[in-house]
């Protein structure tokens, strides 16, 4: 029987879509994927042959940094620029502290100690004074009793500031700035010495082989008789620092004295022609004896205030 439509359709039937399987991708994993091959069997481009699977990746900015010619040449650039730097920091360093004349004066060991403190302590029964020469090159400290070293007057140096601060510890004297001033007052007046006997050396043209870390060492050595004086004085009063005083500083001028005398006397005969020749020899001779008669003044200064 056929109805009237008036406007109506029948509904068609719709069809229910299946569940999903498992929940969409956002990226595809491609980890344990194969590379895609064409046709001819090769590798299609973009496929990293050498990285491996799942590790981690190289930067491809990089690669092309160190493989681009302008980067390579700017860093040669640099590192030639840096090495000159240094060539002349190292240049400059040497013109004013020469390090294989430092290290010559370094070069001892502990025999050279033991001696060359009994040596300064009692140098009335040495006989030779001469430095030894190998190939016109003196002979290192440790070598030559009687080449000069820093390494003493440094170590001695070190030891009178300790033992100046423990003398004030026992007379309830001491301060950092006093100690300072103590530290520094010793210093300058090393300084001063050697200044003054490089203008005396210079002005009045006296030519000798000794350098400014001879003078240095030659005047370092006072601290050992002031170490000497400031314990005997700690330890036996004023009486043993005047005792220890007097014997010191007799063995400092004569080691003084027998020293630079044959350091400055021994180029008398390229002097000895010319005006004025048989002045060079008292000349030298004053030196000498103005530079050990020097030491008893100032170990009594830097000691006296030390011991009371």
């Amino acid at each position: 029987m056929d109805l009237p439509h008036h406007g109506y359709r029948p509904t068609k039937t719709r069809a229910r879509a299946p569940p999903p399987s498992a929940d969409p991708l956002l990226f595809e994993d491609t980890s344990s994927s194969q590379p895609a091959m064409n046709s001819q069997g090769y590798y299609t481009p973009g496929y990293n042959m050498a990285a491996p699977v799942g590790g981690p990746q190289t930067d491809p900015a990089g690669n092309n940094l160190f493989a681009d010619p302008m980067a390579n040449a700017a860093m040669m650039y640099g590192s030639s620029l840096a090495n000159q730097g240094k060539d002349m920091v190292n240049k400059e360093i040497s013109r004013f502290m020469p390090m294989n004349k430092l290290k010559y004066f370094f070069a001892v060991d502990t025999r050279y100690v033991v001696k060359k403190l009994m040596l300064l302590m009692f140098p009335y029964t040495h006989q030779d004074w001469e430095v030894r020469y190998h190939r016109d090159t003196p002979l290192t400290p440790r070598h030559d009793v009687n080449a000069p070293d820093l390494y003493i007057p440094t170590m001695a140096f070190i030891t009178y500031i300790l033992l100046a601060g423990m003398a004030l510890g026992i007379q309830q004297r001491f301060s950092p700035e006093v100690l300072g001033l103590c530290a520094s007052t010793a210093l300058v007046w090393v300084i001063i010495e050697v200044l003054v006997m490089l203008l005396s050396l210079y002005l009045l043209t006296v030519h000798t082989d000794l350098s400014t870390f001879d003078l240095l060492a030659y005047s370092g050595y006072k601290y050992v008789a002031m170490i000497l004086t400031v314990l005997s004085g700690l330890l036996f009063g004023s009486d043993g620092y005047f005792v220890a005083l007097a014997w010191s500083s007799c063995a400092l001028m004569f080691f003084i004295v027998r020293s630079l005398k044959m350091k400055i006397l021994s180029s008398l005969s390229s002097d000895s022609m010319g005006a004025g020749a048989s002045a060079k020899p008292r000349l030298r001779l004053y030196i000498t004896v103005a530079t050990a008669a020097f030491q008893p003044i100032i170990i009594y200064w830097l000691t006296s205030h030390l011991v009371r």
